[in-house]
C-alpha cells in the first residue's frame, strides 16, 4: 500500500489532468474569401505620368 501523501500527489495530478481537458473552447468563424480572378485587359497595360510641380 502507498502512504497518503503519494495518493494525494497522485489524485492531484489526475486532477490537473482533467482541469486541462476541460477548459473551453472557442471557435472562430473564419469567412472564406473566394480567389481573385486575375483578368488581363488594356487597362494593365497603362504607363506612368510624372508631373514635375515645381519645375
Amino acid at each position: 500500500m502507498l502512504p497518503p501523501f503519494i495518493i494525494d500527489q497522485i489524485r492531484k495530478r489526475e486532477e490537473d489532468v482533467r482541469n486541462e481537458r476541460e477548459q473551453p473552447v472557442v471557435h472562430v468563424p473564419i469567412p472564406l474569401v473566394p480567389p481573385r480572378e486575375e483578368t488581363r485587359d488594356e487597362d494593365a497595360d497603362r504607363g506612368v505620368v510624372v508631373i514635375d510641380l515645381f519645375g
